[in-house]
């Protein structure tokens, strides 16, 4: 693709990936189950604890999927084919491009 500067796009997919792996490493002790001790804690206190231990859970689930994307994306630029539809081949737009480099889809493929 002519019109995307890959060594960008791959510069910022990098430090993109060390950022959420840095919030991964960050945030794995709050994703740890919830402890059952009602000697510490009482039931209200400890289902707050399951409510953001579910919410970090979520967070580092989604986390992971960027990851898997940003991965996807560096693998097209280093095989040649990043900005071409993974389903058609066509060329993905620029503009499709700037806003999320990791999208793998054109506009027609992705439904819209």
């Amino acid at each position: 693709m002519s019109d995307v500067d890959t060594d960008r796009v791959r510069a910022d997919l990098t430090a993109k990936r060390a950022e959420i792996c840095a919030l991964l490493e960050e945030t794995q002790e709050d994703a740890a189950p919830v402890a059952l001790d009602q000697t510490q804690q009482g039931r209200l206190s400890r289902m707050d604890a399951m409510q953001r231990q579910e919410m970090a859970q979520a967070a580092r689930r989604r986390r992971k999927l960027e990851l898997e994307r940003i991965d996807a994306a560096i693998a097209r630029i280093d095989a040649g084919t990043f900005g071409e539809c993974v389903r058609c081949g066509e060329e993905i737009s620029p503009a499709r491009l700037g806003l999320d480099p990791t999208t793998p889809l054109c506009r027609d493929c992705a439904g819209g």
